[in-house]
């Protein structure tokens, strides 16, 4: 049949045969193992901070945001798991970044089932444009330096919150700067213990010994206890979030995702991470969790080391360490709860300091300058229009600009 034809050729074909028990016993190995590890790790302690912040100035419940962390890891731990076994590459699908944080200001006029519906549409608008194979098309409508501005607009608050965790916390903020720091500039002393991981350490060191762990704050549930969202259509939620939403997950997140493992040497299947990043977005919105994407630093740090062919060990170990982190998110929610602001704020700003720092790379270091930097001052305004939230008008604001003032450059890239 010619429509099951194209079907076939657009979604790509899992390998085979199918791995067996066997096969992932001799496959597995301690390299991939620890490999698995480290990027559970990393997903589950600065990015969580991300959540942890956003959800506390956007005045969720614990409830929910243990709801939120559950579907982040338990939901997209399934998905990584199956992705890795069916093409036997390092595949991890965990959560937007940037998606999370536009989330905060949003709340500030929405309300939370609001913006379930926003994440619901955007999980359709994704699984369509999949399962069209319009996808390379839709990455490149918005050129790539006015996308990275408005990262860098929205990630410039958590830099600012990192400095004045310094400025409020000192005994709890300045340790873990220093031990970041020191861990970043010794690379071999730094590829032992991780500088974020360094940093959470130190920082939870600090907070115990200074007496203001308070965990009596937070409930006493350990496992998870999905609340179920109900969303609730929006025009102005939906005209808000679920553009930005969606670039965010195929420009920013799946962009940075593909190109990690293809420069580790693998061939992603970007219509098939696509259709499935649209389906578990939907998926995940049901428990109040933002858009799923192919994440970049956890591939990156699953496809490291060891053999290309027995990298996707690494992900299904990774997939199931974050099934289980899922499991118990109220006992981890609630263990971050109970540090005081400036561990969560220091730990969020430092894990996001690197990619706040290639955002600005990406935004201004090459083509459409101005148009990134009218992309950048509106967002960073953060002033809502028509109750539209300021990293929408930011990248219509930018792409006009450099339409009108900046035409060269659209050819220059098609080029």
């Amino acid at each position: 049949m010619p429509g099951s034809a194209v079907h076939e050729h657009l979604l790509e074909r899992p390998v085979r045969p199918l791995a067996g028990p066997r096969r992932l016993l001799q496959d597995a190995g301690g390299v991939y193992a620890a490999n698995g590890l480290i990027g559970l790790v990393f997903a589950a302690t600065g990015p969580v901070a991300v959540i942890l912040a956003v959800g506390a100035q956007g005045g969720l419940s614990q409830q929910e945001l243990a709801s939120w962390i559950f579907g982040a890891f338990f939901l997209n731990g399934v998905l990584t798991v199956v992705a890795c076994w069916l093409y036997r590459q390092p595949l991890a699908f965990f959560w937007t970044i940037p998606g999370t944080v536009l989330v905060g200001p949003a709340l500030s006029h929405l309300s939370w089932p609001q913006v379930v519906g926003a994440f619901v549409a955007t999980g359709v608008l994704v699984l369509l444009l999949g399962l069209s194979g319009w996808v390379r098309r839709a990455m490149a409508v918005v050129p790539m330096p006015i996308v990275m501005a408005m990262v860098a607009g929205i990630f410039l608050r958590f830099g600012i919150d990192l400095v004045h965790a310094l400025r409020d916390d000192v005994m709890i903020a300045v340790p873990m700067v220093l031990v970041f720091l020191l861990l970043s500039a010794l690379p071999s002393l730094g590829r032992r213990v991780p500088p974020i991981i360094g940093a959470l350490v130190v920082g939870a060191v600090a907070v115990v010994v200074s007496g203001r762990f308070s965990p009596a704050v937070a409930g006493g549930e350990w496992f998870a206890a999905p609340v179920l969202q109900a969303p609730e259509w929006s025009l102005q939620a939906m005209v808000e979030l679920v553009v930005p939403l969606a670039i965010t997950v195929l420009v920013v997140q799946n962009g940075q995702g593909i190109a990690v493992l293809r420069s580790a040497g693998h061939t992603p299947p970007i219509n098939v991470a696509t259709v499935a990043c649209g389906a578990w977005s939907i998926l995940t919105a049901v428990v109040g969790t933002v858009s799923t994407c192919l994440t970049g630093p956890t591939n990156a740090l699953l496809a490291a080391s060891g053999e290309r062919s027995r990298q996707y060990t690494a992900g299904i170990t990774c997939g199931l360490l974050a099934m289980l982190f899922g499991l118990f998110s109220p006992l981890f929610t609630s263990a971050m709860l109970a540090t005081p602001p400036a561990f969560i704020a220091a730990l969020g700003g430092l894990a996001l300091l690197r990619v706040l720092q290639a955002s600005f790379v990406a935004a201004f270091s090459t083509r459409f300058t101005l148009g990134a930097l009218v992309t950048f001052v509106v967002t960073v305004a953060d002033t809502a229009v028509l109750n539209v939230g300021a990293a929408f008008w930011g990248l219509l604001a930018g792409l006009a600009v450099s339409g009108l003032l900046e035409r060269p450059d659209f050819s220059s890239g098609r080029s």
